[in-house]
């Protein structure tokens, strides 16, 4: 029987290909230490030259549309293809921020307010600013990494944002003024809560991949019962929206110290001090640890589906 390989896919063709390919070149060294790896550059929406369903357990680490949003899960399913994370329906939901939030609010989680719009029928900024007040958040419905994210503090800033969007699905929520926490979540088990201080006070695309410009405390300084809400918070999160192995889930915290979720990213940026990881090591798992504890239950569903096909 030919040797199990574990295929790093990176890159893709969303606005987030340089992190996924940092994210892959880190995942493959690591997972070295404990398979036969191989990386695979990923350069069109296809599964790329050479993965052989037969061979490979597929350890994704394709952020942002396509690879998160369950187009490339999709192409796996349909040669049979084991691999780690998300199956393509939890992937989709999960990539849809506004659906995700219906969804865990339905099991109990608190969400914040917001609007969801289309740009061909954007809605009026005295609208926006009646119904969830005059500081606001407006970001892409299906992005990652903060991508196109848009602050505005009064009506004037609402009206400017709106009308800097040309095209997409978008949603604007109320502001929570608080802090920023992100846990992972592996095998349905909250890991550490990682509290996240950009020093600009926004954890936009510039403060979350600039060396220096955000301080990271893990794990976060919290007491046991505000810890508790949001690990439990952060299960149920997982669990409603039918995800799979691992993800990592992200809340603000109120001033009156109310958890509120923002998104499940079921792909998450995998450097050594990317939130996941440090997350993880706050529960004693270090970087090699985790990779491996991630791509194990794929591991597993190959050799099971290998022992099926055989005669």
């Amino acid at each position: 029987m030919s040797t199990l390989i574990i295929a790093v896919f990176a890159g893709g063709t969303s606005a987030e290909k340089e992190v996924s390919s940092a994210s892959g070149a880190a995942c493959a060294m690591a997972l070295a230490r404990s398979f036969t790896t191989r990386l695979f550059p990923v350069v069109s929406e296809a599964l790329p030259e050479g993965y052989d369903p037969a061979r490979h357990v597929v350890f994704s680490t394709l952020h942002g549309t396509f690879g998160e949003d369950g187009g490339m899960q999709r192409l796996l399913d349909a040669v049979g293809g084991a691999y780690a994370g998300c199956e393509a329906a939890a992937s989709a939901l999960t990539m849809d921020k506004a659906l995700t939030k219906r969804t865990v609010s339905a099991r109990g989680v608190p969400v914040v307010d917001g609007v969801e719009f289309d740009a061909a029928s954007k809605p009026k900024a005295v609208e926006v600013a009646r119904r969830l007040g005059p500081r606001v958040v407006i970001k892409p419905n299906n992005e990652g990494s903060s991508v196109g994210l848009k602050l505005a503090d009064d009506a004037a800033a609402i009206e400017a944002a709106l009308a800097a969007i040309t095209a997409g699905r978008w949603i604007a929520e109320r502001r929570i003024l608080g802090r920023e926490l992100s846990v992972g979540v592996l095998g349905g088990r909250a890991l550490g809560i990682v509290e996240v201080r950009p020093k600009s006070g926004v954890y936009d695309y510039l403060s979350k991949y600039t060396k220096g410009l955000t301080e990271y405390l893990a794990p976060a300084p919290l007491d046991d019962a505000l810890a508790s809400r949001v690990r439990s918070a952060a299960e149920t999160a997982f669990e409603a929206c039918g995800c799979r192995d691992y993800a990592r889930v992200d809340f603000m915290v109120s001033e009156e110290n109310d958890p509120f979720l923002l998104e499940i990213n079921t792909l998450p940026g995998m450097k050594e001090m990317s939130l996941l990881p440090m997350s993880a090591r706050c529960a004693g798992l270090d970087f090699t640890a985790l990779v491996r504890e991630m791509v194990s239950p794929a591991v597993e569903r190959f050799r099971l589906g290998t022992a099926a096909r055989r005669p």
